[in-house]
């Protein structure tokens, strides 16, 4: 037997419905309507919900990873697939404008990739040519970047609009490489943030990023000055606590200085590289060599002298091992180490730096890059 009650309350229920079609779904209308109703019964339950249902396409999207690793100079495929709910058909993909966008490192902008709605298709920028969707299926909006550049690394976004509905995905492009400290001849403390971008972009690779330098601290790296990182933010990757790095009775970590004014403030630098095409080598010469003179044999070798990315690229991700000092083109002498022996970083595997010697009287040996076309 339905109460007195429940007969007003499913009257009002289908005033509510025959309203919504009359009002044709004029939100403001049906909400005073609404209210009018509950008011009508002051007893109402105060937690009870009214639900609208407005018929009409969902959009899903489906990003199968978060994270794509490749190198530079390879290819990836970042994924992303968009899919409708049953009921509103097959959709029209004359109209579904998918839009690929990088994220920067601090979030607070977009730099456009790609965008496609039907036959108009186009890529941006430096992704020029580079960007192309998969297409696999006519829900697939996958991109795929090809000749993956250092700059590449970062955060995407895919967006698929079709009229009022829409949805967003976040996939990581990471690359395989190496990061390392730097600082330059002048010393230690001697960057702004523009000049540490710079000064990495010098010794072809990148600034690094936080994600890149906690990868890098997890392989094991400990460096107790604080530098840049891509973020604007300063940090320093410890392994080993001890009292100049924080102190010895320090858990190990990330130290953090926080984000500081990038004009004014100065400290060293993370820089991140990762595969190149071309050889890097110690070139074999009859005596040694001041810095001026290692620049003219390299060249004579139809080579180039190599820059300290590329040993540490050399080092990392090949396991190049020389225990002969040799110049580099920022001016500094450095050997790379891959076997720790005696008398050769007889305790780890690294980089070894000499230090910034004087151009025009030290001589040392020189390591050479060819680059390959």
């Amino acid at each position: 037997m339905v109460s007195p009650f429940q007969v007003q309350e499913l009257s009002c229920f289908y005033d509510v419905k025959r309203t919504q079609g009359a009002m044709k779904m004029n939100p403001v209308l049906l909400l005073a309507f609404v209210s009018l109703c509950v008011a009508d019964y002051p007893d109402l339950d105060h937690h009870k919900t009214i639900y609208i249902s407005e018929n009409g396409p969902r959009l899903f999207l489906q990003m199968d990873q978060s994270k794509v690793i490749s190198y530079r100079g390879g290819n990836a495929t970042l994924p992303c697939k968009f899919h409708r709910e049953a009921s509103s058909g097959n959709g029209n993909s004359q109209k579904t404008r998918i839009k690929w966008t990088k994220l920067t490192a601090d979030y607070l902008k977009e730099t456009d990739v790609y965008v496609a709605m039907g036959v108009h298709r186009k890529s941006y920028g430096s992704y020029h040519g580079r960007a192309f969707l998969q297409g696999a299926s006519e829900n697939d909006a996958s991109l795929i970047i090809t000749d993956i550049t250092l700059d590449d690394y970062g955060k995407y976004k895919c967006e698929v609009i079709e009229g009022l509905e829409d949805d967003t995905g976040v996939v990581t492009l990471d690359l395989q490489g190496v990061v390392y400290p730097y600082f330059p001849r002048m010393g230690r403390y001697n960057l702004n943030f523009k000049e540490a971008q710079q000064v990495c972009q010098d010794q072809d690779s990148v600034i690094a990023s936080f994600d890149q330098l906690y990868d890098a601290w997890r392989g094991g790296l400990d460096w107790c000055n604080a530098g840049w990182l891509s973020d604007g933010s300063v940090q320093y990757p410890i392994t080993k606590p001890r009292e100049p790095c924080g102190g010895k009775d320090t858990v190990p970590g990330v130290r953090n200085y926080g984000y500081r004014d990038k004009d004014r403030n100065r400290y060293d630098v993370f820089c991140f590289t990762s595969n190149f095409k071309g050889r890097f080598y110690y070139l074999i010469h009859p005596t040694k060599l001041t810095y001026d003179e290692a620049v003219q044999a390299c060249l004579k070798d139809g080579s180039q002298i190599a820059k300290v990315g590329q040993m540490y690229a050399a080092w990392k991700l090949m396991g190049y091992d020389r225990c002969d000092g040799g110049w580099l083109a920022d001016g500094s002498v450095r050997y790379p180490i891959s076997r720790p022996r005696r008398r050769c970083s007889p305790t780890e595997a690294a980089v070894r730096f000499v230090g910034f010697p004087d151009k025009k009287h030290k001589l040392y040996g020189v390591y050479c890059f060819r680059a390959y076309n």
